[in-house]
């Protein structure tokens, strides 16, 4: 026998039972480790970590929170080219194989022999699954083992098709990008069916190495590797020669998308993300929650607008402040790439663009802007009418040229004109805010918080306590209405001094003219907003009887101070507690609870929460709901119910049927609010807030509010159902200007609010409830009229309050009668 055929035997000897102790070894890790792999029938049920999205009530995105951007698909919604580019870039035996690929492994183990490292893994697509949602990163030898084993339970339990649709869901693809339908969204703005052949098959480059091939980071790199994948998918049969080239031809057009909200509402998604996290924790940005608000977008953006527009009038008024810094400028040309990364830097703050001066001219301004253009700032691009600040009341000379305002170097900040020009501008100082609410159901349907959550996120209309000064009297007139004042009750409106205990020095008040107007009834008191007729009619009702009648409303007695000062406005209050309470005379009577949190679903759709919430009900018995002080929410978690349980809500599913409202409950008498309507109206028809005629509507009421200093203005009022404050002031409480009234500035927000609010919805006047009289009484002495008397006017009055006469025969009254059927709305 030769010495090779020996040589032979021993080799293949030594081959088998290499072999078999190989099998053998295989087998023994195989025994010892499944039993302790985890159930893969537990994929089925998987829950992959997905962002909280907030939506405004007509579906809209308006918020979304979560650091794993990721929105899962079913299989049959991911276009099969999708598919194969993956499957050619990772995988392209995935069909054929059962879970592990032989020759993938046998050059993982000869780079692991040689290197003794790990250097690729070997892994297929089903390897990967099982090592994205059960195992560690690491690179271990027991951990491939591990993955190996589980690929083919995974392979046993699960269709090809399931396999697929967990991995393109699952798989990191940069950017915080999970899953193919956010790195769609990510990279370009789209859906995956919307996608192209070439911008598949860059996201298909993207799992063996997210940041080299980041196409964000190395657009040539990623280029490479989309092209190979491309010809892969061209050998495989995938594409054709034509699709192939053009997809080759195709330049990278990537970009950074975040988060593609549909409706600016940053405000209202903060409060309810910071509620989603009081309900349930750290879950709350990767369950997939979805949270409804009540806003309406549209609405929502009309508000935005609104406050926008009321604190750049307000800040045209008071002059131009001047650069917002000034940066060393030196005449080297590329010293440009440096401020235009410095412009980068600083960013812009809503529609304020930062722009640097770089050269001023006779009567103009050559500027860089952050994107590194350069354009010119005309003397009618803002130059010419930026008169200089002095201070809150005056303005400095308008300039000549525009060395009397800028110089080279200056940062400025500038606005979109008319046309494609820029407008010298500059970021306001003063503040605004606004919030709106349906009157019968409480449903905020629009909030803003502040010009731009971006430049502030403090709240001011949940967080803000502001005095409202006499946005505050109706509440007081209310009162005094309940205890038998009436329309025509006369008070003296002169001047009056106090040394009161509770104040700090002596108190001597006036109205806002500094004029006194003597004998003044209440109507007409209440619709020119007379400071002393206020001051006397707390005083006549009582502190103590008007305090419990107010808190009625929403208020709370700790903001309410015990003297006199409350009939000015002087508590502390927010935009939303004012809101609230001017809801009740919106509605007839009622007290309703504000929310802005409609419903919380789950991932599946399964409603998790659904607001309940008193709803005025016109028709209905009336019942009584109970809202006891601690249930006055304000500050930073207004009108949210207690959370619950997370994992008791997860597990139980909860079907919630749909919801039963109980009638909101009745707090003032329907008469008194049926005459407080109508006093509210005549502050628009002949009062402090008659710029509203504007609108040309005869359901609007109303009342302004200003503040000494002025230091706060606002305007609350409503129309159709819908219910509106505005408010308008410094964070620091700076005087806004002697000229600064609430039917001035805060006025002119919430018109240009409601008058698209309003837009298309019919009037809706008040009904009149029945006891309610109209009479013709002497407007000076607020008592019936006598015969034929030609001054006399028409008042509305409790029937069991009618005034009496002078000696005179009263005249018959008209108690089904109203101020429609009467010329009423003509004489006042």
């Amino acid at each position: 026998m030769s010495k090779f055929i020996v040589l032979r035997r021993v080799l293949t000897h030594l081959i088998l039972v290499l072999t078999a102790a190989a099998v053998a070894g295989f087998a023994a890790i195989f025994i010892y480790l499944t039993p302790k792999l985890p159930d893969v029938d537990s994929l089925r049920d998987i829950r992959l970590q997905t962002p909280l999205r907030i939506y405004s009530s007509d579906n809209l995105l308006i918020g979304e929170f979560g650091e794993m951007k990721r929105t899962p698909l079913d299989f049959e919604d991911i276009p099969p080219l999708f598919i194969q580019a993956f499957l050619a870039a990772e995988d392209d035996r995935f069909y054929k194989h059962h879970g592990v690929d032989i020759g993938g492994l046998l050059r993982a183990a000869s780079q692991l022999i040689m290197s003794g490292e790990i250097q690729t893994g070997g892994s297929t697509i089903t390897m990967q699954v099982a090592k994205n949602y059960f195992l560690t990163q690491e690179r271990t030898f027991s951990r491939k083992f591990n993955e190996i084993f589980l690929a083919i339970k995974i392979e046993r339990a699960l269709s090809k098709e399931e396999i697929l649709e967990l991995y393109l869901n699952k798989i990191f693809l940069g950017n915080h990008a999970y899953g193919i339908e956010a790195a769609a969204g990510v990279y370009y703005d789209k859906h995956v069916g919307e996608l192209s052949l070439a911008q598949m098959a860059m996201i298909a480059g993207l799992p063996k190495a997210p940041s080299l091939y980041n196409p964000l980071a190395n657009a040539s790199r990623a280029k490479s590797r989309r092209d190979w994948i491309l010809s892969r998918m061209l050998g495989l049969g995938y594409i054709d020669q034509q699709a192939y080239e053009e997809a080759r031809k195709t330049e990278v057009s990537a970009s950074y998308y975040g988060s593609k909200l549909q409706a600016d509402a940053a405000y209202v998604s903060e409060m309810i993300r910071r509620e989603m996290i009081r309900r349930y924790g750290p879950d709350a940005y990767t369950e997939g929650f979805r949270a409804f608000a009540t806003i309406d977008s549209k609405l929502q953006n009309v508000a935005n607008e609104a406050v926008i527009a009321g604190v750049m009038d307000y800040d045209n008024r008071h002059g131009y402040r001047g650069p917002e810094d000034h940066w060393p400028l030196k005449k080297n040309p590329q010293d440009l790439e440096h401020w235009r990364s410095e412009l980068r830097r600083v960013g812009s703050v809503g529609r304020w663009e930062p722009a640097l001066v770089l050269n001023v001219q006779e009567q103009a301004v050559d500027i860089l802007l952050r994107d590194g253009s350069q354009t010119t700032l005309t003397w009618e691009d803002g130059l010419s009418s930026a008169r200089p600040r002095l201070d809150e009341n005056s303005l400095g000379k308008s300039p000549e040229k525009a060395a009397d305002i800028l110089k080279r170097g200056d940062l400025i900040r500038i606005t979109a004109g008319k046309g494609q020009t820029w407008q010298l501008s500059q970021l306001p100082d003063v503040q605004a805010s606004l919030v709106s609410m349906n009157a019968e159901t409480g449903a905020i349907v629009s909030l803003v918080g502040g010009y731009d959550y971006g430049y502030s996120s403090f709240n001011r209309v949940t967080q803000a306590n502001r005095q409202p000064g006499s946005n505050f009297k109706p509440f007081i007139y209310a009162a005094a209405l309940e205890n038998g004042a009436t329309p025509a009750t006369i008070i003296n409106d002169a001047p009056i001094v106090f040394d009161d205990q509770q104040l700090e020095s002596t108190w001597r008040p006036t109205n806002d003219s500094g004029k006194f107007y003597g004998p003044t009834r209440l109507r007409k008191a209440l619709y020119n907003s007379r400071n002393l007729v206020s001051i006397r009619l707390l005083r006549s009702t009582g502190i103590a009887k008007t305090i419990d009648y107010v808190t009625r409303f929403g208020f709370r007695k700790s903001q309410l101070p015990r003297d006199l000062s409350l009939a000015l406005g002087s508590l502390s209050a927010t935009p939303l507690d004012v809101v609230n309470g001017y809801a009740v005379f919106a509605n007839g009577g009622y007290r309703v609870k504000p929310y802005v949190l409609e419903r919380i679903e789950d991932r599946d759709g399964n409603v998790l929460y659904q607001a309940e919430h008193p709803v005025v009900c016109q028709d209905c018995d009336e019942q009584t709901v109970t809202f006891p002080e601690e249930e006055i929410f304000v500050g930073d978690e207004p009108f949210f119910e207690e959370a619950n349980n997370l994992e008791a809500i997860l597990n139980a599913k909860p079907e919630i049927p749909e919801v039963q409202h109980p009638a909101a409950e009745r707090i003032v008498e329907e008469r008194v609010a049926y005459i407080m309507d109508s006093i509210l109206k005549d502050v628009i028809r002949y009062g402090t807030g008659r710029r509203a005629r504007k609108l040309g509507r005869t359901d609007l009421a109303g009342k302004t509010g200003t503040t000494n200093g002025p230091t706060d203005v606002w305007f609350s009022g409503y129309g159709a159902g819908i219910v509106t404050t505005t408010w308008v002031g410094f964070d620091d409480n700076k005087n806004l200007g002697r000229r600064e009234y609430g039917g001035a500035t805060a006025l002119p927000i919430w018109m240009k609010y409601m008058e698209t609010a309003l837009k298309g919805v019919p009037e809706r006047p008040a009904k009149q409830p029945p006891g309610i009289a109209t009479v013709r009484i002497d407007p000076n002495s607020g008592k019936l009229a006598a015969p034929g008397q030609s001054n006399a006017i028409f008042e509305i009055f409790r029937v069991e309050e009618v005034p009496e006469a002078d000696s005179v025969e009263v005249p018959a009254m008209s108690p089904g009668a109203g101020p429609g059927d009467n010329t009423l709305e003509e004489i006042f």
